[in-house]
């Protein structure tokens, strides 16, 4: 396609309208041309010759007929090695590499290359000449950390090629040609290490499969209570303060995935300073190696241009389906959608668009569904499997979870951790209210947990019931006191508080409750298990209170030891002999 060239004829804040002559396409990429300065911009409606084109910088000193010129492509993801350990805006500018050209302020115009073209990185060959290969067949392999980073037919190559000529073994930039081949026509083809894929098309080759792994968070509320598999989706919505951003922090921690994609998506710039300061300290658990080392960041804070938000949630989504297509499991998690979807009823307005619930677009739920329809489980030619799990956090104003943003993320999701402002209040951390979460993996999960625990997920089930019917009795109580309530109810209530207190309830500050590994979480719930199945009888409501408070206090304490320690071994024996007093006394 011929690249079009046009002028603006009217503006409105960061939506231009541009008369074109040539022939362009939805979602193609403008450059604005403001004197010596390019601005970057994307089509996003053509009525006849004039197109309505979004800038992504601020659209200071654009005037009547300033030069527009098309660039024949959409909004693109630079796919290659050296993703790992980057930090990119909604463009996928390097942010650090953008700092060090222009200083601490971030200048508009500025667009560098997403992946070092000097680096050098040591290429095996796997194709060879007379091979004929598809989309995402490997060609070669060069290591990235301790992945090895399969070098892959370009996802926007449709149809077979056959080999010609294969590099041999030797370190080689990213933009040298590693391979060559013909393709179905006999036209000649070349290959190198970079690819390129539109963000806002979602990128899969392989069967997708029915999410059936488990993925260890080392949070006992999600594993044991409301859990998330390989491959599936989940939401967290909640209001200001209740620990969203704490919870995904962790997440990107502790998740039992390979590869982990954080897009802040209009967070607050400060939160994301925080965490590009203390990230290059943390240590994986599961690798004993920086936690960096297999992160990628996209940050497009509330202090950087709108436009470019909408685009950060898409490039983080065309990122993780990259790493998913090597084979790996990878978390893509989105902080937060619901400034997203501000981003999206914008530009609606703009538009003249007319407005949904609460002005949000009225395409709002199918946007958010398409997004979270990119997770899955992919199994490859070669029988390997690949995950791409999404988690996005909702900031819904006030808590009002009926808003549009949260009530269309429900509809989608496999799972909703619901964060409580109550909760958060009372400092129970994490502040995911087991009232009204939810979780669809339930049963899945309980098949894999069956071997260390009978009728796994029946018992999860049963724990849940205990806290509703502990909050109902509880707010019985407020109103007739303990004493007005009968002394069996008195104990299912106790048995609901201890579950919350020393089960639900970590503490992020401690160094062994913050992650709870998932053999740790089952012996803890075996033990619970055994307070549940416990037929209690006590002479007075004081004496049952008591008794329970003592239990708190101690299984409480062995979330702080050492797993297995001796004095660990010791507090679970301790504890079990109180039950087993308990029995026997009654």
């Amino acid at each position: 396609m011929g690249k079009a060239t046009g002028v603006v004829v009217q503006a409105f804040g960061n939506l231009l309208h541009v008369r074109f002559e040539g022939a362009i396409r939805q979602g193609e990429v403008a450059w604005i041309h403001v004197g010596d300065q390019h601005l970057l911009s994307e089509v996003i409606e053509i009525a006849g010759n004039e197109a309505k084109v979004q800038v992504f910088e601020d659209t200071r000193g654009v005037k009547l007929n300033t030069p527009v010129r098309f660039d024949g492509h959409l909004l693109e993801a630079e796919l290659g090695p050296g993703l790992l350990t980057s930090i990119f805006d909604g463009l996928q500018n390097p942010l650090e590499k953008v700092a060090a050209a222009t200083g601490v302020y971030l200048s508009r115009g500025v667009y560098l290359s997403s992946l070092d073209r000097e680096k050098l990185w040591e290429f095996t060959p796997i194709a060879k000449a007379g091979d004929l290969l598809v989309r995402g067949d490997s060609l070669g392999s060069v290591p990235e950390g301790r992945f090895t980073h399969p070098i892959m037919v370009p996802f926007s190559f449709f149809g077979k090629v056959k080999i010609t000529s294969v590099a041999k073994p030797g370190a080689y930039s990213i933009e040298t040609v590693i391979a060559e081949g013909e393709d179905e026509k006999g036209h000649p083809v070349q290959f190198t290490m970079l690819q390129r894929w539109p963000v806002k098309s979602p990128l899969l080759e392989g069967k997708k499969l029915r999410p059936s792994r488990m993925m260890d968070t080392g949070l006992r509320i999600l594993d044991t209570q409301f859990p998330v598999l390989k491959g599936g989706t989940f939401c967290s919505p909640g209001p200001f303060g209740a620990g969203k951003t704490v919870m995904q922090h962790h997440l990107s921690k502790y998740s039992s995935v390979d590869i982990v994609i954080i897009v802040a998506c209009g967070e607050r710039a400060g939160e994301v300073v925080e965490v590009l300061r203390t990230f290059p300290d943390l240590i994986d658990p599961h690798t004993n190696e920086p936690l960096l080392n297999r992160t990628v960041m996209i940050c497009n804070t509330s202090s950087m241009p709108v436009a470019a938000r909408e685009a950060s949630v898409y490039m983080g989504a065309a990122i993780a389906e990259y790493y998913r297509q090597m084979g790996l499991d990878v978390l893509l998690l989105a902080d937060s959608t619901s400034r997203w979807a501000q981003a999206m009823r914008e530009m609606s307005g703009r538009l003249e668009e007319i407005p949904g619930e609460e002005a949000f677009p009225a395409y709002l739920a199918s946007r958010i569904s398409a997004f979270y329809e990119r997770s899955g489980e992919i199994q490859f030619k070669n029988g390997q499997i690949g995950s791409l799990t999404i988690g996005g956090s909702v900031s819904p104003a006030g808590g009002n979870f009926e808003e549009p943003v949260t009530q269309a993320s429900l509809a989608i999701v496999g799972a909703f951790h619901g964060l409580s402002r109550a909760r958060s209040d009372a400092r129970r951390y994490p502040a995911i209210d087991p009232l009204i979460s939810w979780t669809k993996y339930l049963e899945e999960t309980g098949k894999e947990l069956n071997e260390h625990l009978d009728h796994w997920s029946d018992r999860v089930k049963k724990a849940a019931q205990i806290l509703r019917r502990g909050d109902e009795i509880g707010k019985r109580m407020e109103v007739v006191g303990e004493e007005g309530v009968a002394l069996s109810d008195m104990i299912i209530y106790l048995k609901s508080e201890l579950y919350e207190f020393c089960y639900l309830q970590q503490n992020a500050f401690d160094k062994e409750d913050c992650y709870c590994p998932l053999e740790r979480q089952i012996h803890m719930f075996r033990l619970i298990q055994s307070i549940f199945d416990a037929d209690f009888h006590f002479d007075a409501h004081d004496v049952a209170r008591s008794f329970f408070l003592n239990l708190q206090n101690e299984i409480k304490n062995i979330n702080f030891l050492p797993y297995l320690s001796e004095k660990y071994g010791e507090a679970i024996l301790n504890v079990q002999q109180k039950i087993q007093e308990a029995k026997a006394s009654a």
